[in-house]
């Protein structure tokens, strides 16, 4: 089933991060339709394996935008909307010996790969039984490493990440910094600092949530995330992310943070609702076209 989402489309496209032919060479075999329509139809018959991770610091940076700037959601979902702004959220980790759940003991020997993904929220529409269980729309995905950029772009229609030319992430009970380059490439950039709080802020949560507690769940806990493919298909992907609400830890901007991406729709960067999840199982159990 085609979309109307042309932008996330476009955003999908693949441009990597150094100029010279190998760059060129490895955008020219990303866009290849026949060897998308290939693996579309391999797929189609052999499911995707599912894959895990034990991931770790993972840091959750939320702002609300006027939702003007947003992409239509998928068919049959609404975007999540409160007083005419939607939150966005970056979700920046790093995992732990990602791959395929059949490896068992041997994915110990898979790497760790950084890992940030910038999407949107939508619900279900109301005739949905579960249509308060919001599930979220991405905008963006970045990773630093080019053999899981390349992989999952062959390989998945729902995970079409872009290779940063330099990303660095280091978090910990302490606070820390995330940085994102996109060099000549087409990741987004991203520059933040995060320290401890001592409490989530209220204040950004009260008229939409309730509370900071709800708002956190309502940002961190989804079971299924909707991607496009650069060809305008939409994909949507099942996960299991089983979050310990309780061993969230608050943080707050440490500084001013540096993001055009969010600059460009108007966001006030320094107002954030921010906190660590110090680890996390993360399973990716299903994917498909739509």
């Amino acid at each position: 089933m085609s979309t109307p989402l042309p932008a996330l489309a476009q955003a999908a496209r693949y441009r990597h991060p150094v100029a010279g032919w190998p760059g060129r060479a490895l955008q020219r075999l990303l866009a290849c339709t026949a060897l998308t329509a290939a693996r579309r139809g391999l797929t189609g018959v052999v499911p995707v394996p599912p894959l895990v991770s034990d991931v770790r610091e993972v840091v959750y940076l939320s702002w609300w935008v006027e939702a003007r700037h947003a992409p239509p959601p998928p068919p049959g979902h609404r975007l999540f909307v409160h007083d005419g702004r939607t939150p966005y959220t970056i979700l920046t980790y790093r995992h732990g010996h990602l791959g395929p759940a059949l490896a068992g003991p041997l994915r110990r020997l898979f790497p760790s790969p950084l890992q940030s993904n910038w999407r949107w929220y939508v619900l279900p529409d109301a005739a949905d039984a579960r249509s308060d269980e919001p599930r979220v729309l991405f905008d963006r995905n970045v990773i630093d490493s080019v053999v899981h950029a390349v992989g999952a772009r062959l390989w998945s229609d729902a995970m079409q990440p872009h290779l940063a030319a330099r990303f660095e992430h280091a978090v910990d009970a302490h606070g820390g910094h995330t940085l994102i380059e996109p060099g000549q490439g087409s990741a987004p950039m991203l520059r933040a600092r995060v320290r401890p709080a001592d409490a989530l802020p209220a204040a950004w949560a009260a008229a939409a949530f309730g509370d900071a507690a709800r708002a956190m769940a309502f940002l961190a806990c989804q079971d299924a995330a909707f991607a496009v493919a650069p060809d305008g298909r939409l994909a949507l992907t099942r996960i299991d992310l089983p979050i310990a609400l309780a061993a969230v830890q608050p943080l707050q901007l440490d500084g001013p943070v540096s993001c055009p991406h969010l600059a460009a729709m108007g966001v006030a960067l320094d107002d954030a609702f921010c906190f660590r999840v110090p680890q996390v199982p993360f399973r990716v159990v299903s994917e498909r076209l739509l």
